[in-house]
């Protein structure tokens, strides 16, 4: 470490210590809640338009859900230990009171996804054999009961777990907000407004995902894009994008306006050593094009054609994908920039492309959710079933 940095930089704080897996990890939680919200707009709230991504958005929710904890372990130096949290809780502490939000919110959304799926899994129990038919079978929880009355009950089910999966994802994705919120020591984390900011974002990253994920699995399964679906989805985008960004601007704008000490560190934190990253990707690039996309989309409905529909909401949902990832590299990476002595700042970072903290191991585990889905789809449709079939679950 050079000798201007000595000046500054506390013996212990050399080096930027929650890397590019926290990063992820608040970003692929929020991909969960937000794909669980777009399936409750439809179970709960009854917004029929969104039929064709009900379980498209419930699966990989799931399939997100189940790497969730992945950022976590690779960041641990033992990871042997994680479930220590679990099996000896602390009702005082954050960390531990996730392990129970986790676990909760995990058998939700199984249960729910089940029951969404009953029928074809009997029917998968009915015509396999072999192997296939054991496990369809042992899946089915030797119930074959597919009756009229039987797949109303299921229904209702699903509703009450969807409606209760509305405050749970909130909570699971809200909590990550909390932690950074509540650490008083970092002028640009400790803000009441952080848990909200998180959670605003993760429906947009949720809403946004399966926008993408709706037009590319129904381009290469030579589909038909359901254009009400997909405007719907735009609506819906366009709002959370819109108070997310909002959110981070009042944020932001009432630091500056009040010219306190905190101001002193994040001013120049904003100006100077992420502006590339703040400024230029995640409010320029990343907000003000999807809004302008996006509110081509709303108020110039009746002009567009389905195809210009499709292809401006599916550039707009990339873009927020990115926009949200840049907003938690911003939070994690920027808010550990500058030195705890609140005088200077450490040298910019940069992930490394191996290793167990690494570009490849975060390329790897986003790539497992995509496999699950693929796996997923192979046996149990992600679209609903053809017109005129009655399903519980749609």
């Amino acid at each position: 470490m050079h000798e201007q940095a000595m000046n500054f930089l506390f013996p212990n704080d050399f080096h930027i210590m929650w890397s590019l897996m926290i990063v992820l990890y608040p970003y692929i939680t929020g991909l969960v809640a937000g794909a669980f919200i777009v399936s409750s707009l439809y179970h709960v709230f009854g917004r029929s338009e969104l039929k064709p991504v009900a379980r498209l958005s419930m699966v990989a929710s799931l399939s997100f859900l189940l790497v969730a904890t992945m950022p976590l372990l690779a960041h641990l130096g033992h990871p042997e230990r994680a479930l220590n949290i679990v099996i000896t809780p602390h009702f005082t502490s954050a960390m531990s009171a996730f392990g129970m939000i986790y676990g909760i919110y995990l058998i939700l959304v199984i249960v729910e996804i089940w029951l969404i799926y009953r029928k074809e899994i009997i029917e998968l129990a009915m015509r396999s054999t072999g192997f296939k038919r054991w496990f369809f079978a042992a899946v089915a929880l030797g119930v074959y009961d597919i009756s009229d009355e039987s797949r109303a009950i299921d229904h209702r089910i699903i509703v009450v777990l969807a409606a209760v999966g509305i405050p749970a994802a909130s909570i699971l994705h809200g909590y990550v907000g909390f932690m950074f919120g509540s650490v008083k020591a970092n002028a640009f984390w400790s803000t009441p407004l952080m848990p909200i900011i998180f959670l605003f974002s993760a429906v947009t990253s949720g809403i946004a995902m399966i926008v993408v994920l709706y037009i590319i699995l129904t381009k290469l399964n030579s589909r038909q894009i359901a254009g009400d679906c997909v405007q719907s989805l735009a609506q819906w985008l366009w709002l959370f994008a819109t108070l997310t960004v909002t959110l981070e601007l009042l944020e932001i704008v009432s630091l500056s306006y009040a010219q306190d000490e905190e101001w002193l560190i994040v001013g120049p934190l904003i100006r100077d050593k992420i502006a590339v990253s703040f400024i230029g990707i995640q409010m320029i690039f990343g907000s003000l094009i999807p809004f302008i996309l996006l509110g081509i989309v709303v108020l110039m409905r009746r002009y567009l054609t389905d195809t210009l529909r499709t292809v401006i909401s599916f550039i707009a949902a990339s873009i927020l994908l990115i926009q949200v990832f840049a907003m938690r590299w911003n939070v994690v990476i920027g808010g550990q920039i500058f030195s705890k002595s609140g005088i200077g700042f450490r040298e910019n970072y940069v992930p490394e492309l191996g290793g167990r903290e690494g570009v490849g191991m975060a390329l790897l585990i986003v790539t497992i959710p995509f496999l699950v889905m693929l796996l997923f789809n192979k046996f149990l449709p992600l679209t609903p079933p053809p017109e005129g079939q009655v399903d519980a679950g749609e």
